[in-house]
């Protein structure tokens, strides 16, 4: 397949540009507007030459005739180049390669279904009920001056797709029909334009993507923003070069405007999660301010826009929580519009706002999302300890939304060692170190930005608290690791688990007991050679396709690697980022958001899950924070300057990083002779 994107609009299609079949079509706002567009010449399908896209909205398949009664095979050459944004368009070119002249007719299918994306998905899976998707035929659309159009109308929610043409057409049943005579050496063209009507959401027509003028030169030049914008990278390091420049441009690819139009977020993912996700958001955030913090502050400005303000058990929303998922059109009815259910999104809100401040030293966000920042911490004591043990739980409360709500969120994640599942209310491991981490940070900042030591005081003292309950509550002496949960009768939840990584990072894990988690880290149980898998080989679920119990989640495994910098064990957080830049040469250098968990001594190559997205946030986020452990940068707030706290890799080689903004000012990283220096430049 190939994919091309623009905001929430998206173009799936196969290798000749048709969409036709299963999870392909023209998506906007959760909403398949089209569900097919197949080319036919001479009532054939054209044969592939070569496709790629050009740029995240913009492809290009080039294609030759297959033969007919009345053309033989190469007769013809065949261009189809799309663009997409708010709609499509798409030009076609047709050439008479041959030395005489050719008849035939150049027939385009249409049509539309529709169907909410959440039901695409059902379908693609295998699962689920896809009659309410069969596509609908296409109608001629009403005639002005100008273009030809056809329409598809939906039925009860006022849905529309309409198609117009450069030229007049002969409507069919089935789209449009071009009978065509060409010369040698002549060449035809036709662009056409998919616009939508009201029914995404948009309160109105929308008008043409791109009319091949200003508005293609529009996204063309914030796209060329977006590349000034973030440092510049040069090394000797290939993979690393390459990986980082392809998550340059899937997180471009990715960027919705944020709630109310402030600013810019990352959406999590194509093509099912092409909405804000409070989890993804936030720890694409944060694997990503080596780019400055633009991204980090438009996440964390919509996500307190849209912070829970009442108890409704009906989307598992309570005072202060940080949103799981938000969705559009026809996706609205079948899901919910805006969801709650995830118990790790509000701490780590928290702790985005502390390592925004931390990286730029610039109190004005603090101050300003105070208060939205005073009810997470609220609900994570109120609300979050379901029963007042000091952990955070979560169970949800309507019978529609998630089991699970932590980032393992399918619904056979949490089990035992001996593959039993565990049962809700569950408290997870990484979330109490979340929350611990949550309380620290805004302790720091309670006393530099908003001068409240007392409540500095009370936090600091709650997260001592929580550090040694949860290290009573949590550690398996048996086993010299951390339960994957507590389970609903507080029964330690056995398995090993990946999760453990993120302690680390959180800071929760004693000094004492630091060792013995990266050990397992490192362990052949969970190391695949490729990343850190989600469980360990050994444990009772263990699968290596499971899409939770065995897998590797290269967002996962960058985790696990900034927990073991922060706890000192740079060599072996080098060895995980060292593995995730070489598994993404194994995908065109954009990490997959998962892939399987065989050993590197089993396979040549990390083996593709075949369901995952890409580019997906949190994935093409991890070669970047990955980066900035190679390097060991730190921002110093109190001395003002950006640090490096890790040996140089000997095998990054040669590498200067130009334009890293932090504190306030512009930096540029080099390695130099085996060190790294950071130097302040004008």
């Amino acid at each position: 397949m190939l994919t091309i994107l623009e905001g929430s609009t998206f173009c799936v299609s196969d290798e000749i540009g048709d969409v036709e079949e299963g999870a392909e079509g023209l998506f906007a706002d959760d909403t398949r507007m089209l569900s097919r567009c197949r080319l036919l010449v001479d009532g054939t399908s054209p044969l592939l030459l070569t496709s790629k896209a050009v740029e995240y909205f913009h492809a290009a398949h080039y294609l030759r005739n297959a033969p007919t009664a009345r053309l033989p095979v190469d007769s013809l050459s065949i261009a189809r180049e799309r663009y997409i944004g708010q709609g499509l368009v798409e030009r076609i070119a047709v050439r008479n390669e041959s030395m005489e002249p050719r008849l035939f007719d150049v027939e385009i299918e249409f049509a539309s279904d529709f169907a909410d994306i959440l039901l695409v998905k059902a379908h693609d899976f295998g699962f689920g009920d896809p009659a309410n998707a069969a596509p609908l035929p296409t109608e001629r659309g009403p005639r002005r001056a100008g273009p030809a159009t056809l329409r598809v109308s939906g039925d009860d929610d006022g849905l529309a797709t309409t198609i117009s043409f450069s030229q007049d057409a002969t409507f069919t049943g089935a789209g449009a029909r071009f009978s065509l005579r060409l010369d040698p050496h002549e060449k035809w063209e036709l662009t056409f334009e998919v616009t939508f009507g009201a029914g995404a959401q948009r309160g109105g027509s929308v008008g043409p993507a791109f009319r091949f003028g200003t508005e293609l030169e529009h996204v063309r030049e914030a796209l060329g923003a977006w590349k000034l914008r973030v440092p510049r990278l040069r090394t000797s390091a290939t993979d690393l070069q390459r990986s980082y420049e392809r998550s340059i441009a899937d997180l471009a690819s990715l960027r919705l405007k944020g709630i109310e139009g402030i600013g810019e977020l990352p959406a999590a993912g194509m093509p099912w999660f092409m909405t804000l996700f409070g989890r993804d958001t936030l720890v694409t955030s944060l694997q990503t301010l080596l780019f400055g913090p633009e991204l980090a502050a438009g996440a964390l400005r919509s996500l307190a826009a849209l912070q829970a303000e009442a108890d409704d058990p009906s989307i598992d929303a309570e005072p202060g929580k940080i949103l799981h998922e938000l969705r559009r059109g026809k996706a609205a009815k079948t899901w919910f519009p805006i969801y709650y259910g995830t118990a790790d999104a509000t701490p780590l809100f928290l702790i985005l706002l502390s390592e925004v401040w931390r990286w730029t030293g610039d109190d004005a966000l603090g101050r300003e999302l105070k208060e939205p920042a005073l009810r997470a911490l609220a609900w994570m004591s109120d609300y979050g300890d379901r029963d007042g043990d000091g952990f955070v739980e979560y169970e949800r409360r309507t019978p529609r939304g998630l089991e699970n709500q932590s980032w393992k969120d399918s619904g056979d994640s949490q089990r035992f060692h001996d593959g039993s599942p565990a049962r809700t209310p569950i408290a997870p491991v990484e979330v109490q170190g979340y929350v611990y981490d949550a309380r620290r940070r805004m302790a720091e900042l309670a006393r530099a930005v908003w001068r409240d030591p007392a409540l500095a005081e009370r936090l600091d003292a709650s997260a001592d608290d929580l550090r040694r309950r949860f290290d009573e509550a949590f550690w398996i002496e048996e086993r010299s690791t951390y339960a994957l949960a507590l389970d609903r009768d507080k029964r330690r939840v056995d398995s090993l688990c990946s999760n453990i990584g993120h302690l680390l990072w959180s800071g929760i894990v004693p000094e004492a007991k630091r060792a013995a988690v990266a050990s397992s880290l490192s362990g052949d149980a969970l190391w695949s050679g490729w990343g850190i898998r989600t469980m360990g080989v050994g444990e009772g679920a263990f699968n290596p396709l499971s899409y939770h119990n065995g897998t590797v989640w290269p967002h996962d495994t960058a985790i696990a690697a900034w927990g073991l910098a922060r706890a000192g064990f740079w060599d072996l957080s080098h060895m995980l980022c060292r593995s995730l830049i070489e598994a993404a040469g194994s995908f065109d250098y954009s990490l997959p958001e998962v892939f399987a968990g065989f050993s590197r001594s089993e396979t040549a190559f990390p083996v593709a899950y075949p369901t995952a997205a890409r580019p997906q946030a949190w994935a093409a986020g991890a070669p970047v924070l990955c980066l900035r452990l190679l390097l060991g940068l730190r921002a110093d707030t109190r001395a003002g300057r950006l640090v490096s706290d890790a040996p140089a890799p000997a095998w990054l080689g040669e590498l200067k990083l130009d334009g890293v903004r932090a504190l306030g000012k512009t930096w540029h990283v080099e390695i130099a002779n085996g060190h790294i220096e950071v130097e302040e430049t004008p």
